[in-house]
C-alpha cells in the first residue's frame, strides 16, 4: 500500500506521518505531483490558517492536483476545511470539492472558548469510513471554523452548534477531528480509510 501525506506550509504532518507508521505502512511525505498522484491513498493533512495555506497550494499546482485525485483521499483539519468552497478565515476561496461554506465559531454564551479545543464526540456516522462505530466515539479537535450539517455530512457534533465532523463525497473524505491524535478511535478510522 503506497499511501501519500500532501506536504505543504501546514502543521502536524509530522502526527500524521506517525499514526501510519504504526500501521506497519511507511508513507510518502511530499509535495510532488506525480508522486501523489500514483499513490494509493492519499491524505491531505494539517493545521493552519486557510489563507496561506490556499496560497501555497496554488503556488506549487497542488490545487488543481487535488481536486483532479481519483483514489481515496482524506483531508484532516484545515485539510477538510480547504476542501470546501469557501471559508470565513480571511474571505479564502477554497478548493469545492464539497459545496459547502466554512464558518466562524460565533459563541453563544461566556462558557463557549473558541477555538474548541479537546475532546467531543462524533455521532450519526455513516459510511465504511466509520465502519464498527455503533456509538458515539470522543475524538481530539483543535479548530476555530466549522462546517455545517450539509448533503455530505458523515459525522455531527455539537459544540455551539450541530456542525459536521466528517464529510464524505465520491472518493473525497474528511474529518474535522486529528484521528492521528484520537487514539484508538483514531486509529481505526485511519484502519477504516487504508482499507477501503
Amino acid at each position: 500500500m503506497n499511501v501519500a501525506i500532501v506536504k505543504y506550509n501546514a502543521g502536524n504532518i509530522g502526527s500524521v506521518e506517525n499514526a501510519v507508521r504504526r500501521m506497519g505502512i511507511e508513507p510518502i511525505v511530499t509535495d510532488d505531483v506525480e508522486k501523489i498522484q500514483k499513490a494509493d491513498r492519499v491524505i491531505f493533512p494539517g493545521q493552519g490558517e486557510a489563507h496561506s495555506t490556499m496560497a501555497y497550494l496554488q503556488a506549487h499546482r497542488l490545487d488543481e492536483m487535488i481536486v483532479g485525485l481519483k483514489q481515496p483521499v482524506l483531508g484532516i483539519c484545515i485539510g477538510m476545511q480547504l476542501l470546501c468552497r469557501h471559508s470565513e478565515e480571511q474571505d479564502t476561496d477554497c478548493l469545492g470539492v464539497f459545496d459547502v461554506d466554512v464558518k466562524r465559531f460565533i459563541p453563544q454564551q461566556h462558557e463557549n472558548k473558541v477555538p474548541q479545543m479537546g475532546w467531543n464526540t462524533i455521532e450519526d456516522t455513516k459510511t465504511t469510513l466509520f465502519e464498527g462505530f455503533d456509538k458515539p466515539e470522543f475524538v481530539y479537535f483543535i479548530h476555530s471554523f466549522y462546517v455545517p450539517t450539509c448533503d455530505w455530512t458523515i459525522a455531527t457534533t455539537n459544540y455551539i452548534q450541530p456542525y459536521s465532523s466528517a464529510l464524505h463525497k465520491d472518493n473525497f473524505y474528511a474529518t474535522q477531528f486529528h484521528p492521528e491524535k484520537s487514539g484508538q478511535v483514531g486509529e481505526k478510522i485511519l484502519k477504516n480509510f487504508i482499507e477501503l
